[in-house]
C-alpha cells in the first residue's frame, strides 16, 4: 500500500537508488525537495544535469573534471616526476586535503578483484604505463586501499613498473588494513605518505 502520491513515491524510490541513501534518508530528502522553493529545485536540477553533461575524465590522470585537463595536471607548480596511483577520485581528494603532496596523480577507477571479475584490463593500468613511457617520472607511489584488492593491485603495478627502472613505493601502514582512504583523517594519511617504503 502506498502512503504517498505516486510522484512522491517515485521520487523516494529514485533517491533511494543512490549509493548510501536508504529508504528513510530518501524520504527525508524527498520531503525536503518538495518543500524547497522552486528556484532552489531548478538550481539543483540544473547542477545535476550540467555535471552529467560536462564532467569527463582528465586526459592525463583520469580524475573527473569539466576541462580537458584537471586543475592538478594543468598546474605548473606540481612535481611532474612523481605520480601517486589511487583507486578513485575520492582518494585523490583525500590526499589533496592534506595540502602536503605536490606531485601528480593517476586514478585507476577500481582495483583488481578476480572475485568480482575485475581484471587489469578493466582499470586504467594501460593508461598508466603509457604515461610512464611518455613522461619523465622518477617515482610511482602506490596509494591503493589496504584491502585484499588494493594489495593485489599494488603488487601488480609494482611488477609492471619495476622493469622500467622507475622507483616504486607503497604508502606506509599508517592506513589500517581494510580501511578506505576517503574515510581516513589527514594526519594518518600524512604519516602513511611520509612512511612509504620501496617495493
Amino acid at each position: 500500500m502506498d502512503y504517498y502520491s505516486s510522484q512522491i513515491t517515485k521520487l523516494i524510490e529514485t533517491l533511494s537508488s543512490l549509493p548510501g541513501i536508504g529508504n528513510k534518508s530518501a524520504q527525508r530528502l524527498a520531503f525536503h525537495i518538495v518543500n524547497m522553493p522552486q528556484e532552489q529545485v531548478n538550481t539543483l536540477v540544473s547542477a545535476i544535469s550540467e555535471a552529467k553533461k560536462n564532467v569527463q575524465y582528465c586526459k592525463k590522470c583520469f580524475t573527473l573534471t569539466d576541462q580537458e585537463l584537471c586543475p592538478i595536471c594543468s598546474s605548473t607548480k606540481r612535481d611532474e616526476k612523481t605520480i601517486m596511483v589511487v583507486e578513485n577520485p575520492r582518494d585523490l581528494a583525500a590526499y589533496e586535503k592534506t595540502g602536503k603532496y605536490e606531485g601528480l596523480y593517476h586514478v585507476l577507477h577500481g582495483a583488481i578483484s578476480p572475485m568480482l571479475g575485475i581484471g587489469p584490463n578493466d582499470i586504467k593500468l594501460k593508461e598508466l604505463m603509457k604515461r610512464l613511457s611518455e613522461e619523465t617520472v622518477e617515482e610511482v607511489i602506490i596509494a591503493t586501499n589496504s584491502s585484499l584488492e588494493g594489495e593485489t593491485t599494488a603488487m601488480y603495478i609494482s611488477k609492471l613498473v619495476k622493469p622500467t627502472g622507475i622507483k616504486v613505493t607503497r604508502i606506509a601502514s599508517g592506513v589500517p588494513v581494510g580501511g578506505d582512504l576517503e574515510y581516513i583523517d589527514e594526519i594518518t594519511l600524512l604519516r602513511a605518505l611520509d612512511g612509504r617504503v620501496e617495493l
